[in-house]
């Protein structure tokens, strides 16, 4: 991503949360052939407290990609929408994107089958977790025989990246005053409202007397 000072987000913890709450990433590798790009759920390694993330492909996507032979970037999209001028009022003014993003690069480590397991495991549980009646892996009506089969079309990675590029552009050159009318008119019913976006703008804009 381009560098700008004013939107640069540095700070780990924000950057695992917006993975954490944005696990569906992009992932893009520039190969033989060109460049591929795939979609697939992710999630940090609960065993490391920095942005190493784990995560599976469906075969044959690990060849597709080459993983763990090259350089794998891969994308977390927070919460983004459209911001209209005329939310400004008076005076000119263009319209522009609100968004949040970390970008994670570095060459994957393949996981062994029982890792991979592992894995997939705890990506179930990462999201049934939300679920009053979770649906788990190695619970009934489930086959542990059956699970073993379908992981083997999976292959596990581990990215523990080299390099780090995030950028949250939540309107920081904009005066107070526009800011607020901007989470205003996102709580909004028009639209282009986006509660969620107004909620990311205002952990970098605290309302006065927070």
């Amino acid at each position: 991503m381009r560098y700008n000072p004013k939107f640069v987000l540095g700070d780990l913890t924000e950057m695992r949360r917006i993975v954490d709450e944005n696990p569906f990433a992009t992932m893009i590798s520039d190969t033989p052939d060109g460049l591929v790009a795939s979609h697939y759920a992710m999630m940090l390694d609960p065993e490391r407290d920095d942005l190493t993330i784990v995560a599976h492909v469906g075969r044959p996507d690990e060849r597709l990609h080459g993983l763990g032979e090259r350089e794998l970037l891969v994308i977390f999209a927070g919460p983004h929408g459209y911001i209209s001028p005329s939310w400004y009022g008076d005076g000119t003014q263009v319209p522009t994107w609100n968004y949040s993003a970390v970008h994670l690069a570095g060459v994957p480590v393949l996981l062994s089958d029982a890792e991979n397991l592992r894995a997939l495991d705890r990506l179930v549980q990462h999201f049934e977790r939300h679920n009053p009646e979770p649906r788990l892996m190695w619970e009934p009506p489930n086959d542990p025989a059956a699970i073993e089969q379908l992981a083997t079309g999976t292959v596990g990675f581990r990215l523990t990246p080299t390099r780090v590029s995030a950028k949250r552009k939540m309107s920081q050159n904009k005066p107070a005053d526009l800011v607020e009318r901007v989470i205003a008119e996102l709580q909004g019913d028009g639209p282009f409202a986006h509660p969620q976006l107004a909620a990311e703008m205002r952990r970098v804009h605290p309302a006065a007397g927070e």
